[in-house]
């Protein structure tokens, strides 16, 4: 049967059944400690010997195989990605096929930005770029943000820094607009981890000091998004206006990279190369 005439569910169990049978296929018996029983018809494990290093039965893991209707639990997912050797890419896959949430990432300790990563903010300037960690902590951040919103040395967290810099927030002229989506998205973050204890300390302390953001964020508002405008009227060049995108950097869990580009048509290119002429390009690694 063509795939585009299967229903979701279907196709979901065809994936699932094509997904098992090439990592079962990529194995051999000594990779995952068996004797090997002589010549094989096919490469890889056998299913009984998955369902051997998995624990379950062999019927039950054929049928799991073969795309059948069946029941599974995490327990035993996990135990099948263990004898296949998935890494943790393959196991979330494996769960989204089996028709399960994925199971919640592990928290990571803090992956120190790289050079190569400090040689890509360098090159966006004159643009303002930083990337954060996943409390929203800047890690690193080119000198055309500080120049332009105004970070300095005691600005260490960027939600912190949207309600507490006094200059970033009376030349941000859209401040008042976009701080309820700020609050939302935070809020958003923290849910993912609620074993994180650093989400709602970092809130406490806010709320403790910052009224407005004590305000938003009793509403409980959530929100998420990856694009945002930020306009800021700068004392020496006057309006600048970008379109921010945040982009996840996979092989360092909970870090992002945030790049801001002149929005067309406001002059903004304009102003940012004056305003940046002459200064040296500085990248600060926290």
């Amino acid at each position: 049967m063509p795939e585009t005439s299967l229903d979701p569910d279907e196709r979901r169990r065809d994936g699932l059944r094509e997904f098992l049978r090439t990592r079962r296929a990529r194995l051999t018996p000594a990779d995952v400690g068996m004797p090997d029983a002589g010549r094989r018809r096919t490469p890889g494990l056998r299913r009984e010997e998955v369902a051997v290093l998995a624990g379950v039965g062999v019927s039950w893991y054929t049928w799991l195989e073969q795309g059948r209707d069946i029941r599974v639990s995490e327990d035993v997912l996990d135990a099948i990605a263990r004898a296949l050797r998935l890494d943790n890419a393959e196991r979330e896959h494996l769960y989204l096929l089996a028709g399960l949430n994925p199971p919640r990432a592990a928290a990571v300790p803090a992956v120190p930005v790289s050079p190569e990563l400090i040689r890509v903010l360098d090159a966006w300037a004159p643009r303002p770029a930083y990337v954060q960690d996943r409390h929203w902590g800047f890690q690193a951040v080119n000198d055309a943000a500080r120049v332009v919103f105004g970070y300095g040395d005691t600005d260490h967290n960027c939600l912190v820094s949207y309600f507490t810099n006094v200059r970033f927030r009376s030349t941000n002229t859209l401040w008042e607009r976009n701080a309820p989506g700020v609050v939302g998205r935070f809020r958003s973050d923290m849910a993912r981890h609620p074993d994180d204890p650093e989400f709602p300390r970092i809130a406490a302390d806010l709320a403790a000091v910052c009224p407005e953001f004590a305000e938003l964020w009793e509403r409980h508002d959530v929100s998420t998004g990856a694009e945002a405008t930020k306009a800021i009227r700068h004392p020496e060049v006057g309006e600048l206006v970008f379109d921010a995108t945040l982009l996840p950097l996979p092989d360092r869990p909970g870090m992002n990279l945030v790049l801001h580009n002149p929005r067309p048509e406001t002059g903004t290119m304009e102003r940012l190369e004056k305003l940046m002429s002459g200064r040296p390009r500085l990248v600060e690694a926290s």
